[in-house]
This record gives structure tokens, sequence and C-alpha cells, in this order.
């Protein structure tokens, strides 16, 4: 029996609650999801690892934009890293890119060391690489445990052929997670042309506001409505679990 799973990339606690009733394997927390996900704070990541059972992996990226960081954002991943080994997180999720799209191998390499024995994965800044076969040599020499990638298309169903390569490449040598527009409708499709086994997916539906009073003239963001929120759906998660179960 192949051993399938669902990470969900959870928003808040109440997301990773929701990842975790579904039956999510893993939990990639994060924060600002608009953005892409950025470092979720001490407390979410607190909270989560006192009051869940599901693994918590926090996302360690200091801002959205690219993957080009200063010295000072630098030093934040690394402080950040050092607070997830204290709450004894399952393992950290990051990603640096140089300016020419190679991976960061010096400053990757340096994450890896602090982080031990905390695992850490690779996520998308993976698919903005400029070239996707070296960079996966690059992960892999490095020791990263798992990389996340749509085979750098806009989404996982359109880069199901790159996908595929890859997860033929890696033969086993890191974990191959496709992600970016996984659903409950194309799951088993990136499943059987890819060969992967393990599945991002974020699972979200919108949250509406209970707020009586709303002023409808000022705003807070510059997107978006202040009367919804994005929360990981317990239900969304279980459909794409359930799918995997029955077809291991």
């Amino acid at each position: 029996m192949e051993n399938l799973g669902l990470e969900a990339c959870a928003n808040s606690f109440a997301s990773a609650l929701a990842a975790e009733n579904g039956g999510a394997i893993r939990v990639e927390l994060c924060e600002n999801m608009s953005e892409g996900g950025t470092t979720p704070s001490y407390a979410q990541i607190k909270l989560c690892k006192e009051r869940l059972n599901i693994q918590i992996w926090p996302i360690i990226r200091p801002r959205g934009g690219d993957f080009l960081y200063s010295d000072d954002e630098f030093e934040l991943m690394k402080e950040d890293i050092k607070i997830c080994k204290i709450l004894n997180c399952d393992g950290v999720v990051t990603g640096i890119l140089l300016a020419n799209g190679e991976v960061d191998k010096n400053r990757c390499a340096e994450l890896i060391e602090l982080a031990h024995p905390m695992p850490i994965a690779f996520h998308r800044a993976f698919d903005m690489s400029n070239d996707l076969e070296k960079a996966l040599e690059d992960l892999i020499d490095l020791g990263f445990v798992r990389v996340l990638s749509s085979g750098g298309k806009e989404n996982a169903l359109k880069g199901i052929e790159t996908l595929a390569k890859l997860v033929n490449q890696a033969n086993g040598r890191i974990e191959i997670m496709p992600g970016a527009g996984i659903n409950s409708e194309n799951i088993l499709e990136i499943k059987e042309k890819t060969g992967a086994t393990v599945f991002h997916s974020s699972a979200r539906v919108k949250i509406a506001s209970k707020m009586e009073y709303r002023n409808q003239i000022s705003k807070m963001s510059y997107e978006g409505d202040e009367y919804l929120y994005e929360q990981t759906s317990s239900n969304l998660v279980n459909q794409m679990v359930e799918k995997l179960k029955a077809n291991s």
C-alpha cells in the first residue's frame, strides 16, 4: 500500500485545527497567504504545538515578494528558526535564491546547520529558480528532505509533466510534493501522472464576518473585503484525504 497523504497550508491556528480534523498528515503554518505565505507569529506556532497532534512545519519567510534576501532579513530567518527549535516544531520550510536564480547554497547550508536536528523543506522558491533540474540536485546535496513545487507553472496541474520528471529524477532521494491549485477534483490525476505520494493544498474557504456594524467606506487593506477572511476547511481536506485512501 502506498504511503499517501495531504499537507495543508494553514494560515492560522484555526486553519491548522481544521487540517488536523480533516485528516491531513502535516501543516505548513504561515501567515499572509495572499503574499504566498510569511513566517507565522510566535503565538500561532506555540498554540499549534501545545494543542494539536498534527506535525507543525512553520514557513521561514520574512516577507512576500522574491526570495533574494538582505543580510538583515537573513538574520530574521535565523532567529525564527531558533524560535521554532525552542517550540519543538517538527520541521521548518524555507527557500533562498541568488540574484541569478540559482539556489543560495551557502545561506541554505547555514540554515540547515542551525536547524539541526530539525529537518528543513524547501518551498516554491524552487519554482522561481532558473534551472529546476540543477536546483533539485542542489537541494539533495544540501540535505533538504522535501521540496514543494508546481513544476514551475502557475499550478500543479499545468506543471504535471515537469513534476513527473522531477519525481523520476529525485528517485527517492528527496520528496517531491506537488502543490498549487490542488483540490479534490484533480488530486488523483496529479497523483497518477506524477508518481508523487504526498500533496499540498490550502483547502481554503471564505468565512463571512459576524460583525453587525460595517463601515463600507474606510478600508484596512488595499485589496479584498474586511468582512471576509479565508480559512482551511476540514471538509475540503477530508475530501482529498478520503480520495487518496480510496485510491491507495
